[in-house]
């Protein structure tokens, strides 16, 4: 791995500690107190946050966020370094938390990726991994979950650690008596040392995120977000496709409510030369949040009403399930919704070579089963990735690069 542009070592009550970017990385929930310095001087230790890495104690990301006391500041001195990429390579990875795509940066994402090739390597040829041994992955599920939860407790399990779970915490858990969310994160985080956790709410995973002193990892929340998928979603493109610049996605089926849209949308704006195609019911179009942020990044979208137009130019057709669950009472809007858009043999006739059909998963029927034969028929090898995605993933929030 290449050495970061800036390094330092630091002393915190005399414990050496392996050496930190420099680089201005802002927490996505805005404190300015997480933003660390780019010359000498002090910082907050926004890298010290689990007592394995601090055997004297740990410090809570809510005490990193109000501020802690001078002898607890580091020292720092910068060294600069010719030549070198914009992402850490010390211990400890950037991020205490995965909440939200805006998180990573290009940079952040390629090495990532990077070390999910390794995790296949190592889940092919190395069952008996033991990178995870001694910790403890706990998964709270509000909503109901097959590939998401299950991927990562396969991953968990495959590097050697070991797995708390409830699959309906919703029903099944103190929620069913009126314990608060963060009540309930503050007492998993006594039992393990990282949650993954799929909520019903949007921005549930920044509340627990805020609150807890280990890493919370968004399995989806809500109509908000789903990072990791948008994570195997870029990841499953650059291996099919064989690029991520300068490609061309149709994003279908119901763009309001489909969180994996909307984090996929915001991890393919890092790339140049993107353009995207949203083809949507009126009644589930995508929102204006995430074609104002495009906008601002300069990409360029479209919205279309011709699934067979859009298939011809698109190197992704990117299907989605329309979310009946979503809908509430609304259920004449979801019968209008459901069944306009279908891939189906007759768009796969039109799409190029090299396309990729690509979806979250479940399907319903807007992906007709004859599909699935079709080698551009990418999905069930998308969801594979998911698992080296949450391999890395949680070896670079437990253990580091």
């Amino acid at each position: 791995m290449a050495v970061s542009s800036s390094l330092f070592t630091s002393s915190l009550q005399g414990s050496m500690v392996a050496p930190k970017t420099l680089k201005c990385y802002r927490e996505y929930m805005g404190s300015p107190s997480n933003l660390s310095c780019g010359q000498s001087g002090y910082i907050k230790s926004m890298y010290l946050t689990h007592s394995r890495i601090l055997p004297s104690g740990k410090l809570s990301k809510r005490e990193q966020i109000e501020g802690v006391s001078p002898k607890d500041r580091i020292q720092c001195c910068a060294v600069q370094v010719e030549n070198a990429p914009s992402f850490s390579v010390g211990k400890k990875f950037q991020l205490d938390d995965v909440i939200e795509a805006q998180q990573f940066n290009r940079d952040i994402l390629g090495a990532i990726f990077e070390v999910a090739r390794e995790m296949e390597k190592i889940e092919k040829n190395s069952p008996g991994s033991q990178i995870l041994k001694g910790y403890l992955m706990a998964t709270l599920f509000y909503e109901p979950s097959t590939r998401t939860r299950l991927s990562f407790e396969s991953a968990m399990k495959r590097l050697g650690g070991e797995v708390l779970t409830t699959e309906n915490a919703r029903e099944f858990s103190s929620a069913a008596k009126g314990e608060t969310l963060e009540d309930t994160v503050r007492t998993i985080e006594g039992y393990s040392d990282i949650i993954v956790m799929r909520h019903f709410e949007s921005g549930a995973a920044k509340r627990a995120a805020v609150t807890a002193g280990i890493p919370i990892i968004n399995a989806g929340d809500g109509p908000g977000q789903h990072p990791t998928q948008a994570l195997l979603d870029v990841y499953t493109i650059e291996r099919e496709v064989g690029k991520l610049d300068g490609i061309k996605v149709g994003l279908v089926g119901d763009l309001a409510n489909g969180r994996t849209v909307r984090s996929l949308a915001y991890l393919l704006a890092k790339y140049q030369d993107v353009k995207i195609y949203f083809v949507s019911p009126d009644v589930v179009k995508m929102k204006d949040d995430i074609k104002d942020y495009l906008t601002s990044k300069g990409v360029e979208w479209e919205e279309s009403a011709d699934l067979m137009e859009v298939a011809s130019k698109c190197d992704v057709v990117y299907q989605t399930r329309i979310q009946k669950e979503r809908f509430g009472e609304r259920i004449d809007q979801y019968e209008e919704a459901r069944g306009k858009y279908i891939v189906d043999q007759n768009v796969l006739d039109v799409m190029q070579k090299h396309a990729v059909v690509m979806h979250p998963l479940p399907r319903l029927d807007e992906i007709t089963v004859d599909v699935d034969g079709d080698p551009r028929a990418a999905y069930f090898r998308q969801a594979k990735n998911g698992l080296y995605i949450r391999m890395a993933l949680l070896k670079l929030l437990l253990v580091g690069w």
